[in-house]
């Protein structure tokens, strides 16, 4: 059977303020058609809030280019793609809703998504687009699945009844999937090495101890 086709998303979100004035950005690069690049704004939010809804907003995007993908999604938020990954607890009441709202639209893909950190530098078109929609410069195209978001209201009090952090296999089989995509997609990073380390981080972060001869 075909592999899935591959869709690769930049994404990037700002706020000047933090919080402040925020805005959303991506790109969506498709083989053999133009890249998709949407920016818009949001309102007053804070930065790791802009981060988790332009993913939020790329991944609605990417699904009405079709489930059956495979999926790439880079960011130069550390924090977003460790959480994502399961790396890190999302801790942060203020990004459980933003959070929990992305994971189920990935799991809606029927190839998966992983989740690739890039430097600020490699991530400079969403960047741009991002300064360009907090500037003014740009609005959103008008799609069925991007209407008007509003600022997320404070966080309040919640059930300590949320979704389960992923588990061991879970999380260690999203940091593979990770590289692969990364790999297949002609990034030199990350490189074996880090993906043995990440991996050794997952296994002591669930409290099991790794081999001696591990590193």
């Amino acid at each position: 059977m075909a592999e899935p086709a591959l869709l690769t998303i930049h994404t990037d979100g700002a706020s000047r303020g933090n919080p402040g004035p925020a805005a959303f950005a991506y790109v969506i690069a498709r083989n053999g058609d133009d890249p998709i690049e949407e920016a818009g704004k949001l309102g007053r939010m804070t930065n790791n809030q802009a981060e988790y809804t332009a993913l939020v907003e790329a991944l609605k995007h990417a699904l009405e280019l079709g489930g059956d993908h495979r999926v790439l999604v880079n960011s130069d938020s550390e924090l977003l793609v460790k959480q994502m990954r399961g790396e890190y607890r999302v801790k942060n009441e203020d990004l459980r809703d933003l959070y929990e709202e992305a994971r189920a639209l990935c799991r809606r893909f029927q190839g998966g998504v992983a989740f690739h950190h890039v430097r600020r530098e490699e991530n400079r078109r969403a960047d741009q687009l991002g300064n360009e929609a907090l500037d003014g410069l740009r609005d959103p195209t008008p799609r069925a699945s991007n209407t008007p978001k509003a600022a997320p209201k404070p966080a309040t009090h919640k059930s300590p009844h949320h979704a389960a952090p992923p588990s061991l296999r879970d999380a260690g089989v999203a940091c593979l999937r990770g590289a692969a995509a990364a790999w297949s997609a002609g990034a030199a990073s990350p490189t074996p090495e880090a993906v043995w380390d990440e991996l050794l981080a997952l296994v002591k972060r669930h409290g099991l101890p790794s081999s001696p001869g591990g590193r």
